[in-house]
């Protein structure tokens, strides 16, 4: 890609979101009918290609076992609410609470609600609440934390683990006397497919797929509720990091002819976005505002990242979502409104309708265009 000089000696190369890309539909179209929407990470298929945010606002034990039953599956934060409390609803609704209140001090609910202590034993048990109830159970846990509970995660024996950071290395390297994470060693020696990221570049994704990794997870920053771009200034557009990551699968595919899963992490609101998210390389998709949406919603609503009550530094903010319905109208709707919100999943099967393509493999062989921002397109201030 062209480099663009940035000022005397520092050159950078454009990104470009997933705003400012379009699908291109090919010479033949299909009936909607006809598409397949189905995905599949080592043993587990699912049939449909979404798995739903590890915050606590959109994942619960119960919302993870409605995504299973609609086709996908839910990531439950095992240093989230649900390991912190027996029954965390009342801390839920008062960050519902804060979450419609402008003038409440976000940061300080969270600091608070979170200042419980994470008890490993639930670990198990919510697994088991998952398991017990017919879904698939997938939990995720923070590098920073991996090693510490990691015993008790294999011990509740999920079916998939997300190891999930705003920035995951395959090494991080400490000059703290403790000795660093080294996924590459780490998830060779676990049973259960592990997920790694989050990542922005070529770079970082083949060095997380060498780990052994079954899938990558990409977006820095693209979250609604994420503040990690104006805080630490690091980041890339989501359509330019996703097509990064599918790059680096097709050399570690060559190298190794082992497939890892690419999957766009955040920063998806329509079905629209979802379909150029696949076209750019995803295999699948990791949401969280158009879920924290449906009225199942463990918060009601409200959304907002581990990161967000950071003890000293916190990169997300609190925020709130309208309501789009049950968990099943966001996902296979109806839609009562024309934006996109609701339906995702049949706004993605027409998209790869119209486009003549009959499944995501297929589909992420689509061509793209670069189209101008949205804030300078015709019609855009009408």
């Amino acid at each position: 890609m062209a480099e663009i000089e940035i000022g005397m000696g520092k050159d950078g190369r454009r990104s470009y979101s997933l705003d400012e890309v379009a699908i291109v539909p090919s010479r033949r179209t299909r009936g909607a009918d006809d598409v397949d929407l189905s995905w599949q990470i080592d043993a587990y298929g699912f049939d449909i290609p979404v798995i739903a945010s590890d915050s606590d606002g959109v994942t619960s034990p119960a919302t993870a076992v409605e995504m299973s039953r609609l086709g996908g599956v839910g990531a439950l934060h095992v240093e989230g609410l649900w390991t912190r409390y027996d029954d965390p609803t009342p801390q839920l609704e008062r960050i519902a609470r804060a979450a419609a209140d402008s003038s409440a001090d976000h940061v300080a609910v969270l600091r608070d609600v979170y200042s419980a202590p994470v008890d490993p034993d639930r670990i198990g048990r919510r697994v088991e609440e998952i398991r017990g109830a017919g879904g698939t159970a997938c939990v995720s846990v923070s590098p920073a934390h991996t090693e510490t509970l990691l015993e008790h995660v294999i011990a509740a024996e999920p079916d998939l683990l997300l190891i999930h950071g705003t920035v995951t290395s395959a090494e991080h390297v400490t000059s703290s006397g403790s000795e660093p994470l080294d996924l590459k060693l780490l998830v060779r020696r676990l049973e259960v497919p592990v997920i790694v990221g989050g990542c922005a570049c070529s770079q970082a994704a083949i060095h997380l797929m060498r780990t052994g990794a079954a899938g990558v997870l990409v977006g820095i920053g693209s979250g609604a509720s994420s503040t990690t771009a104006p805080v630490l200034g690091v980041g890339n557009a989501h359509a330019t990091a996703i097509a990064d990551a599918r790059a680096a699968r097709m050399r570690h595919l060559d190298e190794t002819g082992v497939y890892v899963q690419v999957i766009a992490d955040g920063g998806m609101t329509t079905g629209g976005d979802i379909a150029k998210a696949i076209v750019c390389g995803a295999d699948a998709v990791m949401m969280a505002a158009p879920l924290a949406a449906a009225t199942e919603a463990p918060a009601g609503g409200a959304l907002w990242s581990l990161g967000a009550f950071h003890h000293d530094l916190p990169r997300g903010r609190l925020r709130r979502v309208a309501p789009q319905g049950s968990l099943e109208q966001v996902l296979f709707g109806p839609a009562s409104q024309p934006d996109g919100r609701t339906n995702l999943m049949g706004a993605l099967r027409r998209s790869m309708a119209v486009s003549g393509y009959g499944t995501i493999k297929e589909f992420q062989k689509a061509e793209l265009v670069v189209t101008a921002p949205p804030s300078v397109r015709p019609g855009s201030q009408s």
